[in-house]
């Protein structure tokens, strides 16, 4: 089977994948008791898959998760992504364009 384990670049494809789309499909209005579940999702999920370390952590410490909204949420999310891109020598994703790729699908950088 290809792939299998899966490697850090799969393992990080798939986690970013689950990350925009649970941010694309938060509520625009969440209650409280939602944004509380994003936060403990969030900080679960960083403390506990392979990919996430330390570096990760100290950004969230520095520009602490957005949960007031689905837009919100998914802009913070982006600029996260983006910060491990730039880490990593990858170019930045258009934050602007958020729900053209998580959401609705009609974005030419869907496969990326």
């Amino acid at each position: 089977m290809e792939n299998c384990p899966a490697d850090s670049v799969a393992l990080g494809k798939a986690a970013w994948t689950l990350l925009h789309t649970t941010a694309a499909y938060y509520p625009d209005r969440p209650a409280p008791s939602q944004m509380d579940s994003m936060r403990l999702f969030m900080s679960s999920f960083i403390d506990n898959y392979p990919c996430f370390n330390k570096e990760f952590k100290q950004f969230m410490a520095e520009e602490p998760i957005r949960v007031g909204s689905r837009k919100k949420l998914s802009e913070w999310l982006c600029r996260q992504h983006n910060k491990v891109n730039e880490k990593l020598g990858k170019p930045s994703f258009d934050c602007t364009i958020v729900f053209d790729r998580w959401l609705q699908g009609s974005c030419e950088q869907c496969d990326q």
